[in-house]
Protein backbone atom coordinates (compact mmCIF):
# COMPACT_ATOMS: atom_id res chain seq x y z
CA UNK A 1 0.00 0.00 0.00
CA UNK A 2 1.33 3.18 -0.72
CA UNK A 3 0.29 6.64 -0.75
CA UNK A 4 0.29 7.64 -4.17
CA UNK A 5 0.95 5.57 -7.62
CA UNK A 6 1.60 7.44 -10.72
CA UNK A 7 0.82 6.09 -14.13
CA UNK A 8 3.39 7.75 -16.39
CA UNK A 9 7.20 8.46 -15.80
CA UNK A 10 7.32 11.60 -18.17
CA UNK A 11 7.83 15.17 -16.70
CA UNK A 12 4.23 15.68 -14.86
CA UNK A 13 3.80 12.03 -13.62
CA UNK A 14 7.43 13.08 -12.38
CA UNK A 15 6.41 16.07 -10.82
CA UNK A 16 3.54 14.07 -9.12
CA UNK A 17 6.14 11.36 -7.35
CA UNK A 18 8.43 14.22 -6.66
CA UNK A 19 6.12 16.46 -5.02
CA UNK A 20 4.61 13.35 -3.01
CA UNK A 21 8.09 12.71 -1.68
CA UNK A 22 8.99 16.16 -0.17
CA UNK A 23 5.51 15.91 1.42
CA UNK A 24 6.61 12.75 2.90
CA UNK A 25 3.95 10.14 1.27
CA UNK A 26 5.29 7.43 -0.45
CA UNK A 27 4.67 6.30 -4.32
CA UNK A 28 5.55 4.52 -7.11
CA UNK A 29 5.34 5.29 -10.91
CA UNK A 30 4.63 2.68 -13.32
CA UNK A 31 5.82 3.18 -17.10
CA UNK A 32 5.24 0.78 -20.21
CA UNK A 33 8.33 2.13 -21.55
CA UNK A 34 11.52 3.36 -20.31
CA UNK A 35 11.64 7.14 -18.43
CA UNK A 36 10.53 9.77 -20.12
CA UNK A 37 9.98 7.44 -22.65
CA UNK A 38 8.01 9.97 -24.80
CA UNK A 39 11.22 12.40 -25.08
CA UNK A 40 13.40 9.12 -26.12
CA UNK A 41 11.48 9.13 -28.89
CA UNK A 42 11.33 12.92 -29.87
CA UNK A 43 13.63 13.42 -33.44
CA UNK A 44 17.32 13.14 -32.40
CA UNK A 45 18.43 16.54 -33.43
CA UNK A 46 15.52 18.19 -31.19
CA UNK A 47 15.82 21.25 -29.64
CA UNK A 48 13.41 22.83 -27.27
CA UNK A 49 11.15 25.96 -27.85
CA UNK A 50 11.51 26.55 -24.07
CA UNK A 51 14.58 27.80 -22.21
CA UNK A 52 15.85 25.31 -19.65
CA UNK A 53 13.95 26.86 -16.12
CA UNK A 54 10.74 25.76 -17.75
CA UNK A 55 11.30 22.24 -17.63
CA UNK A 56 13.02 22.48 -14.62
CA UNK A 57 11.61 19.83 -11.52
CA UNK A 58 11.67 19.38 -7.94
CA UNK A 59 14.02 23.16 -7.60
CA UNK A 60 16.57 21.15 -9.00
CA UNK A 61 18.49 23.36 -11.48
CA UNK A 62 18.42 22.47 -14.88
CA UNK A 63 22.04 23.88 -15.80
CA UNK A 64 23.03 23.63 -20.00
CA UNK A 65 26.04 25.68 -21.91
CA UNK A 66 23.67 27.24 -24.46
CA UNK A 67 20.46 28.84 -24.54
CA UNK A 68 17.44 26.00 -25.22
CA UNK A 69 18.48 22.42 -24.09
CA UNK A 70 18.52 19.25 -26.49
CA UNK A 71 16.78 16.13 -26.64
CA UNK A 72 20.05 14.46 -24.94
CA UNK A 73 20.09 17.59 -22.41
CA UNK A 74 16.67 16.81 -21.18
CA UNK A 75 16.77 13.07 -21.08
CA UNK A 76 19.93 13.43 -19.20
CA UNK A 77 18.36 15.74 -16.81
CA UNK A 78 14.90 13.82 -15.80
CA UNK A 79 17.26 10.96 -14.85
CA UNK A 80 19.24 12.84 -12.74
CA UNK A 81 16.47 14.44 -10.67
CA UNK A 82 14.65 10.96 -10.77
CA UNK A 83 17.20 9.43 -9.37
CA UNK A 84 17.91 12.80 -6.83
CA UNK A 85 15.02 12.05 -5.49
CA UNK A 86 14.71 8.93 -5.57
CA UNK A 87 11.89 7.77 -7.28
CA UNK A 88 10.83 4.16 -7.13
CA UNK A 89 10.03 3.83 -11.60
CA UNK A 90 8.87 0.77 -12.35
CA UNK A 91 9.63 0.55 -16.21
CA UNK A 92 8.26 -1.48 -18.94
CA UNK A 93 4.96 -2.72 -17.07
CA UNK A 94 2.04 -1.17 -18.12
CA UNK A 95 -1.27 -0.24 -16.12
CA UNK A 96 -4.12 -2.31 -17.61
CA UNK A 97 -7.20 -1.62 -14.75
CA UNK A 98 -8.02 0.32 -12.08
CA UNK A 99 -10.35 -1.51 -9.25
CA UNK A 100 -11.90 0.42 -6.21
CA UNK A 101 -10.94 -1.54 -2.87
CA UNK A 102 -12.12 -0.92 0.63
CA UNK A 103 -8.69 1.00 1.06
CA UNK A 104 -8.30 2.54 -1.98
CA UNK A 105 -7.69 1.76 -5.54
CA UNK A 106 -5.66 -1.00 -7.08
CA UNK A 107 -3.88 -1.37 -10.22
CA UNK A 108 -3.06 -4.91 -12.24
CA UNK A 109 -0.18 -4.20 -15.01
CA UNK A 110 0.38 -5.95 -18.18
CA UNK A 111 3.35 -7.81 -16.07
CA UNK A 112 0.41 -9.23 -13.77
CA UNK A 113 1.23 -6.72 -10.62
CA UNK A 114 -1.04 -5.64 -8.38
CA UNK A 115 -0.58 -2.17 -6.85
CA UNK A 116 -2.70 -0.51 -4.23
CA UNK A 117 -2.91 3.36 -3.45
CA UNK A 118 -4.50 5.83 -1.39
CA UNK A 119 -4.64 7.76 -5.00
CA UNK A 120 -3.76 7.11 -8.63
CA UNK A 121 -2.55 9.71 -10.39
CA UNK A 122 -3.07 8.98 -14.67
CA UNK A 123 0.11 10.56 -16.16
CA UNK A 124 0.25 8.64 -19.90
CA UNK A 125 0.61 11.66 -22.35
CA UNK A 126 -0.41 11.25 -25.68
CA UNK A 127 2.49 10.13 -27.42
CA UNK A 128 1.85 6.64 -28.17
CA UNK A 129 -1.39 7.98 -30.26
CA UNK A 130 -0.93 9.97 -33.35
CA UNK A 131 -3.67 10.91 -35.22
CA UNK A 132 -4.05 9.07 -38.07
CA UNK A 133 -5.79 9.98 -41.82
CA UNK A 134 -7.73 7.54 -42.01
CA UNK A 135 -7.04 7.04 -45.95
CA UNK A 136 -5.90 3.75 -48.16
CA UNK A 137 -2.00 2.59 -47.94
CA UNK A 138 -1.51 4.41 -44.85
CA UNK A 139 -0.49 1.63 -42.81
CA UNK A 140 2.66 0.54 -45.26
CA UNK A 141 5.99 0.12 -43.96
CA UNK A 142 6.93 3.98 -45.62
CA UNK A 143 4.51 5.28 -44.28
CA UNK A 144 5.53 6.96 -41.11
CA UNK A 145 3.89 9.00 -38.13
CA UNK A 146 6.73 9.96 -36.21
CA UNK A 147 9.89 11.85 -37.53
CA UNK A 148 13.36 10.30 -35.96
CA UNK A 149 16.09 11.65 -38.22
CA UNK A 150 17.16 12.29 -42.13
CA UNK A 151 19.82 10.48 -43.35
CA UNK A 152 18.38 7.68 -45.20
CA UNK A 153 16.08 9.69 -47.23
CA UNK A 154 19.25 11.76 -48.91
CA UNK A 155 18.79 12.36 -52.86
CA UNK A 156 15.02 10.90 -52.00
CA UNK A 157 11.36 11.95 -53.04
CA UNK A 158 9.75 12.50 -48.85
CA UNK A 159 6.17 14.21 -49.16
CA UNK A 160 5.94 15.26 -45.42
CA UNK A 161 2.05 16.02 -44.62
CA UNK A 162 1.02 18.69 -41.83
CA UNK A 163 1.12 22.08 -41.15
CA UNK A 164 2.52 22.61 -37.41
CA UNK A 165 5.50 22.48 -36.05
CA UNK A 166 6.39 18.89 -36.21
CA UNK A 167 5.95 18.76 -39.92
CA UNK A 168 7.83 22.80 -40.57
CA UNK A 169 10.78 21.47 -38.74
CA UNK A 170 10.58 17.99 -40.21
CA UNK A 171 10.84 19.33 -43.50
CA UNK A 172 13.70 21.47 -42.90
CA UNK A 173 15.90 18.79 -41.08
CA UNK A 174 15.38 16.71 -44.44
CA UNK A 175 15.79 19.49 -47.41
CA UNK A 176 19.08 20.35 -45.30
CA UNK A 177 20.22 16.58 -45.28
CA UNK A 178 19.88 16.17 -49.08
CA UNK A 179 15.66 15.28 -49.56
CA UNK A 180 13.46 16.38 -51.65
CA UNK A 181 10.73 17.55 -50.03
CA UNK A 182 6.95 18.15 -50.73
CA UNK A 183 5.16 19.66 -47.90
CA UNK A 184 1.44 19.10 -47.72
CA UNK A 185 -1.30 21.07 -45.97
CA UNK A 186 -5.18 20.99 -46.16
CA UNK A 187 -5.04 24.16 -44.85
CA UNK A 188 -4.57 28.00 -46.66
CA UNK A 189 -1.21 28.57 -45.09
CA UNK A 190 1.15 26.86 -42.08
CA UNK A 191 -0.45 26.99 -38.48
CA UNK A 192 -0.35 30.39 -36.73
CA UNK A 193 2.02 28.46 -33.90
CA UNK A 194 5.08 27.35 -35.63
CA UNK A 195 7.73 28.70 -33.96
CA UNK A 196 8.69 32.19 -34.95
CA UNK A 197 12.27 31.83 -35.58
CA UNK A 198 11.31 28.61 -37.88
CA UNK A 199 8.54 30.34 -39.81
CA UNK A 200 10.63 32.67 -42.16
CA UNK A 201 12.99 29.54 -42.88
CA UNK A 202 10.01 27.78 -44.16
CA UNK A 203 8.28 30.40 -45.77
CA UNK A 204 12.00 31.78 -47.35
CA UNK A 205 12.72 27.99 -48.28
CA UNK A 206 9.45 27.54 -50.36
CA UNK A 207 9.85 30.54 -51.63
CA UNK A 208 13.11 29.64 -53.45
CA UNK A 209 11.20 26.30 -54.11
CA UNK A 210 14.00 24.36 -52.21
CA UNK A 211 10.52 23.04 -50.59
CA UNK A 212 7.92 22.26 -52.51
CA UNK A 213 4.50 23.81 -50.16
CA UNK A 214 0.79 22.46 -51.97
CA UNK A 215 -1.36 24.67 -49.20
CA UNK A 216 -5.48 23.21 -49.30
CA UNK A 217 -4.55 20.47 -50.64
CA UNK A 218 -5.69 16.93 -48.97
CA UNK A 219 -3.23 13.54 -49.05
CA UNK A 220 -6.11 10.85 -50.30
CA UNK A 221 -3.79 8.04 -50.59
CA UNK A 222 -0.65 6.30 -50.30
CA UNK A 223 1.42 3.90 -53.20
CA UNK A 224 4.11 2.51 -53.52
CA UNK A 225 6.44 5.71 -54.27
CA UNK A 226 3.85 8.46 -54.56
CA UNK A 227 1.40 9.80 -52.86
CA UNK A 228 -1.90 10.66 -54.16
CA UNK A 229 -3.31 14.46 -52.90
CA UNK A 230 -5.99 16.78 -54.21
CA UNK A 231 -5.77 20.46 -54.18
CA UNK A 232 -6.79 23.24 -56.13
CA UNK A 233 -5.55 21.55 -59.41
CA UNK A 234 -7.53 18.53 -58.66
CA UNK A 235 -6.00 15.03 -58.06
CA UNK A 236 -2.10 14.24 -58.44
CA UNK A 237 0.13 12.05 -57.97
CA UNK A 238 3.71 13.05 -56.12
CA UNK A 239 6.79 11.02 -56.38
CA UNK A 240 7.35 9.88 -52.53
CA UNK A 241 9.81 7.33 -51.81
CA UNK A 242 8.37 7.60 -47.93
CA UNK A 243 5.59 9.93 -46.33
CA UNK A 244 5.92 11.28 -42.91
CA UNK A 245 2.23 12.00 -41.81
CA UNK A 246 2.75 14.64 -38.45
CA UNK A 247 -0.75 15.93 -37.94
CA UNK A 248 -0.88 15.90 -34.13
CA UNK A 249 -1.71 13.37 -31.34
CA UNK A 250 -4.50 12.58 -29.29
CA UNK A 251 -5.03 11.06 -25.62
CA UNK A 252 -5.66 7.39 -25.48
CA UNK A 253 -9.48 7.36 -24.79
CA UNK A 254 -10.26 3.38 -24.58
CA UNK A 255 -7.77 3.45 -22.01
CA UNK A 256 -8.79 6.45 -19.38
CA UNK A 257 -12.70 5.08 -20.29
CA UNK A 258 -11.21 1.99 -19.20
CA UNK A 259 -9.87 3.02 -16.04
CA UNK A 260 -13.59 4.53 -15.61
CA UNK A 261 -13.17 8.19 -16.46
CA UNK A 262 -15.37 9.95 -17.98
CA UNK A 263 -14.42 12.11 -21.66
CA UNK A 264 -15.92 14.94 -23.18
CA UNK A 265 -17.19 13.58 -26.04
CA UNK A 266 -16.21 16.24 -28.78
CA UNK A 267 -12.30 17.35 -26.62
CA UNK A 268 -11.97 14.14 -25.11
CA UNK A 269 -10.77 16.02 -21.85
CA UNK A 270 -11.53 14.07 -19.02
CA UNK A 271 -13.81 14.87 -16.63
CA UNK A 272 -11.96 16.41 -13.68
CA UNK A 273 -11.87 19.32 -11.20
CA UNK A 274 -10.04 22.26 -12.11
CA UNK A 275 -8.65 23.02 -8.64
CA UNK A 276 -7.61 19.23 -7.67
CA UNK A 277 -7.01 17.74 -11.04
CA UNK A 278 -9.72 14.99 -9.22
CA UNK A 279 -11.37 13.27 -12.02
CA UNK A 280 -15.15 11.84 -11.33
CA UNK A 281 -13.35 8.23 -9.99
CA UNK A 282 -12.81 9.61 -6.61
CA UNK A 283 -9.03 9.14 -5.63
CA UNK A 284 -7.94 8.96 -9.64
CA UNK A 285 -6.50 11.91 -10.56
CA UNK A 286 -5.11 13.10 -14.29
CA UNK A 287 -1.89 14.97 -14.79
CA UNK A 288 0.24 16.75 -17.60
CA UNK A 289 -1.32 17.23 -21.40
CA UNK A 290 -3.70 13.95 -20.91
CA UNK A 291 -5.80 17.04 -19.00
CA UNK A 292 -6.64 18.08 -22.01
CA UNK A 293 -8.11 15.64 -24.61
CA UNK A 294 -7.73 16.76 -28.09
CA UNK A 295 -6.53 20.01 -27.01
CA UNK A 296 -3.07 18.95 -26.89
CA UNK A 297 -1.72 22.89 -27.88
CA UNK A 298 -2.92 24.07 -24.40
CA UNK A 299 -0.27 21.86 -22.07
CA UNK A 300 2.65 21.19 -22.33
CA UNK A 301 6.02 20.13 -20.26
CA UNK A 302 6.27 23.67 -18.85
CA UNK A 303 2.68 23.47 -17.35
CA UNK A 304 2.07 19.73 -16.85
CA UNK A 305 5.03 19.86 -14.57
CA UNK A 306 3.22 22.15 -12.04
CA UNK A 307 0.24 19.09 -11.51
CA UNK A 308 2.41 17.49 -9.38
CA UNK A 309 1.86 20.60 -6.76
CA UNK A 310 -1.43 20.82 -7.55
CA UNK A 311 -2.56 17.05 -6.81
CA UNK A 312 -0.45 16.70 -3.89
CA UNK A 313 -1.70 19.85 -2.07
CA UNK A 314 -5.06 18.18 -3.05
CA UNK A 315 -4.51 14.65 -0.94
CA UNK A 316 -2.63 16.76 1.82
CA UNK A 317 -5.36 19.12 2.52
CA UNK A 318 -7.85 15.71 3.14
CA UNK A 319 -5.19 14.80 5.60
Amino acid sequence: MVDLLVIGAGPAGLSCAIEARRAGLSSIVLEKGSLTDAIRRFPTELVWFSTPELLELGEVPFVISTLRPTRVDTLNYYRKVASHYQIDVRPFDAAVSIARTVRGLAVETAGGATYEAGAVVVATGYFDHPVQLGIPGEDQPHVFHYYDEPFRWADQDVAVIGGRNSAVEAALDLYRHGARVTLVHRGPRLSEGVKYWILPDIENRMKAREVRGMFNTTAREFRSGSVLVEGPEGLQELKARCAYVLVGFRPDAVQLGRFGIQLDPETLAPAADPATLETNVPGLFVAGSVVAGRNTNSIFVENGRLHGKVIVSALLARR
